[in-house]
């Protein structure tokens, strides 16, 4: 059950970036069309009204022009005037300018809509904001490392694409189903509360590629927690083993504090560090958050699914969107244990959990399901 973790695999632990490489339809699907709303009450519009490429998109007082009327697909596209609202340069840098550009089915012309009101592009993993916080006509847009600021809470058009209300693919019935004998600690609300960290997850793609990363990740936690069960590591005589005296910060909470805990049991303290680092939690002075915490126990999972590739060769989160199957993402999680034949019965376990979780959800596993 213990995930061992090379340290080699956390040189990008504190990047929040996400790939997404799904190929997009020509036009949206499922869409819906009004205007979006953020900062003082005003609108998304197109400069001008002009349907030119590279024309600003800026905030303005809501008038519901044509410039203003903008189609949410559930391809993942937003348009107005017939062209997308695209990241200048297909760039994934804080204060990357929006602009409308032709659709073309680039991953600087993705978003997601979440249910905290966030309009996320998945490549960048950053929010749509408003330039410098600044409510003026004619301020600019940008994309911007989330912060949950006014400036970038949005209220857009539903595309009614199903989901739930959290905006999870996996609904809180079919959670019970899949974990009939959880621990009460693991709790669905500590799950949907946790995913604004990383809004690309379950989140990119078709919605069959949603539900197969949701239940990727679902059976993997399955198999590290004993079907969310243990909330800590087990065998206690592990626990002094975590700490790595070689880093600067060494470990603060003491030699024994950063065995494994939660949904992949985080350990070590480089973990600790790194983790706490990108969700902005101080995780490496206080680890026993992972474990009295649901919210910040099911974050550290996503942290690792969405930017560790531990002893594989791409995250987990890749691996699903990007269609290389489930077996890969085994392998990004503890690969240099189970793979090439270390431990078939570890990796059939897993498996099993997968196609279990994808027959609740209605979904093909999809092929490549070993490692």
């Amino acid at each position: 059950m213990k995930v061992r973790w090379r340290r080699a695999a956390y040189a990008a632990a504190g990047s929040l970036l996400v790939g997404l490489l799904s190929v997009l339809p020509a036009s949206p699907a499922a869409a819906a069309t009004g205007q979006i709303s953020g900062l003082a009450g005003k609108c998304v519009d197109v400069a001008g009204a002009s349907a030119a490429n590279g024309t600003a998109v800026q905030l303005y007082d809501c008038n519901g022009t044509a410039a203003q009327q903008w189609n949410v697909g559930s391809d993942g596209t937003i348009r107005a005037l017939g062209k997308c609202l695209d990241v200048s340069n297909n760039s994934t840098a804080d204060g990357a300018q929006i602009h409308l550009w032709d659709c073309v089915g680039g991953a600087n012309q993705q978003w997601v809509v979440t249910a905290a009101r966030d309009i996320v592009n998945p490549q960048a993993n950053k929010c749509l904001d408003v330039s410098g916080n600044n409510s003026a006509n004619a301020t600019r847009l940008q994309i911007w490392t989330c912060t949950g600021a006014a400036n970038q809470k949005w209220t857009a058009p539903a595309t009614g694409g199903g989901g739930t209300p959290s905006g999870f693919v996996v609904t809180e019935a079919q959670f019970n189903q899949m974990f009939p004998g959880r621990n009460s600690f693991y709790s669905y609300s500590g799950l949907t509360a946790a995913l604004g960290a990383y809004p690309a997850f379950a989140n990119a793609g078709s919605d069959t590629v949603k539900k197969q990363e949701a239940a990727a990740f679902l059976a993997n936690v399955n198999h590290e927690t004993g079907g969310l069960v243990h909330i800590v590591e087990q065998n206690t005589a592990n626990y002094p083993h975590y700490c790595d005296w070689g880093q600067s910060y060494g470990c603060p909470a003491g030699q024994a504090a950063y065995y494994g805990r939660g949904p992949i049991q985080l350990s070590w303290n480089f973990n600790y560090k790194a983790a706490g680092d990108a969700l902005g939690i101080d995780l490496l002075n206080n680890p026993w958050l992972v474990q009295n915490d649901s919210s910040v126990a099911w974050k550290t999972g996503l942290w690792y699914w969405n930017t560790q590739s531990g002893p594989g060769t791409m995250t987990p989160h890749n691996a699903m969107v990007n269609g290389a199957g489930f077996g890969q993402t085994i392998r990004s999680i503890n690969g240099s244990l189970e793979c090439d034949g270390r431990n078939p019965a570890q990796v059939q376990s897993r498996v099993d959990a997968y196609n279990r979780f994808t027959g609740i959800l209605g979904v093909t596993p999809g092929a490549n399901l070993y490692c």
